[in-house]
């Protein structure tokens, strides 16, 4: 068993880490401040990652059923009793992982943790469930490709990834959900969901001893299944920039630069969240300051950077004017360029690192928070030793270094268009 100390808001809190017999990785930090107790059950090789390009958005479609039948009980029966006790359950399916969510009381814990588990092993996916949920994502499918962010986002992931599972939205296309059926929940559940792919993160008034006698009554005679889970067949990533623009109706231009980059076990990647907080991390960062307060080209600016576990994608996006979409393109490709010829100054460096550091910290004040932040990195191979590690990163990262890494990645964008002809 592991044992680690973790700086939250407050006082250091313990967390600790073991593995039971039949491979399920147990994560528990004991906070007894409030009488709550949050959990975050992850099943690390799942998600879109997983999936081919004509299953897309299977993993999305099982994140919406799981929760609606079981051997014993069936979809009212669930909610009844989650919500007769005020608690919550639920799931959801990411890129790089399928995650379920409970949250109660510490006195409910016990029951809530039964029901995950009975969800978690003997789902029954009612094929008029089904039916619906694939439905609804259709509805959402179709209600996107109306949004201009949705639209440029989804062009620019394509270009970006192209035959990759990261090319893909999380919620599939609309061909793919419509083909998709019953079977290929099952057998996506036979395959994914085994005791040694899982991985539960708990955070609350809960002591070590309890969680595992709790887990290991829930969870511990799961057997492993005889089958292995084949490592990930990936096509290759290269990065070649080109451009695409699609004329919509629409009252302002999106334009989006994406630079393709190293993932989260990435040396750099450090960085690159430091560079993307500089350029557009809130109402201070260099490309709102830039491009909105001073030439008022923007309606919305900003940057992102995902945390993924294959390469990622750094993208700096406008909401502009349409007559201002070669500007705006400009711009932005300007700033970017900046930070590979132009060291930051020592006051912009450690501002940024102010910014970053005090809003990761201010995203672990709720057991909910801890508890994803810990399950998730190990869920990435990480281990909960990460969460010390990434804030240690960051204060290293030098004006020098973020110049070096902004040089390596931000010089030749992919560029995505949506606005009106």
């Amino acid at each position: 068993m592991n044992r680690y100390q973790i700086q939250g808001i407050g006082e250091k809190q313990a967390v600790h880490r073991l593995r039971l017999d039949n491979g399920v990785v147990l994560i528990v930090g004991e906070n007894p401040t409030a009488d709550l107790i949050a959990g975050r059950i992850f099943l690390k090789n799942a998600g879109s990652l997983w999936e081919s390009k004509e299953k897309a958005g299977l993993s999305n479609l099982l994140a919406t059923v799981i929760t609606k039948g079981t051997e014993r009980l069936s979809s009212g029966e669930i909610a009844e009793a989650v919500e007769s006790i005020g608690a919550s359950l639920g799931a959801n399916a990411a890129s790089d992982y399928f995650m379920m969510g409970i949250k109660t009381v510490s006195s409910d814990f016990a029951f809530i943790l039964a029901l995950m588990g009975e969800i978690l092993r003997s789902p029954t996916f009612p094929e008029a469930e089904v039916a619906l949920e694939k439905h609804l994502i259709i509805q959402s499918i179709r209600s996107q490709q109306e949004q201009p962010f949705n639209v440029a986002f989804n062009q620019l992931r394509g270009l970006m990834y192209q035959e990759h599972p990261y090319g893909f939205s999380i919620l599939g296309t609309e061909e793919t959900v419509s083909q998709l059926c019953r079977d290929d929940l099952i057998n996506y559940h036979n395959y994914h969901f085994r005791p040694d792919n899982l991985i539960i993160s708990l955070s609350g008034r809960i002591t070590l001893h309890d969680a595992i006698s709790l887990v290991e009554k829930t969870l511990g005679d799961w057997e492993v299944p005889s089958h292995t889970l084949t490592p990930l067949s990936l096509p290759p990533l290269i990065s070649s920039p080109v451009e695409k623009i699609t004329f919509q109706e629409t009252q302002q231009s999106i334009v989006m630069l994406g630079y393709l980059t190293g993932g989260v076990k990435s040396p750099e990647y450090p960085v690159l969240k430091l560079l993307s907080t500089y350029l557009g991390n809130g109402l201070s960062s260099r490309l709102f300051v830039e491009l909105r307060e001073k030439r008022g080209l923007a309606y919305d600016v900003s940057a992102l950077y995902p945390t993924r576990l294959e390469p990622s994608q750094f993208v700096v996006y406008m909401g502009t004017a349409p007559d201002n979409t070669s500007i705006a393109i400009e711009g932005l490709q300007q700033e970017c360029e900046r930070l590979c010829y132009q060291e930051l100054t020592p006051e912009e460096l450690q501002g940024a690192k102010n910014k970053l550091l005090g809003q990761y910290a201010l995203g672990k004040q709720t057991n909910s928070e801890i508890a994803q932040l810990y399950g998730w990195y190990e869920t990435l191979g990480l281990g909960v030793e990460f969460d010390q590690e990434f804030q240690a990163m960051i204060t290293e990262v030098t004006s020098q270094i973020a110049q070096s890494v902004a040089k390596n990645y931000l010089l030749s964008p992919y560029l995505s268009v949506v606005g009106p002809n």
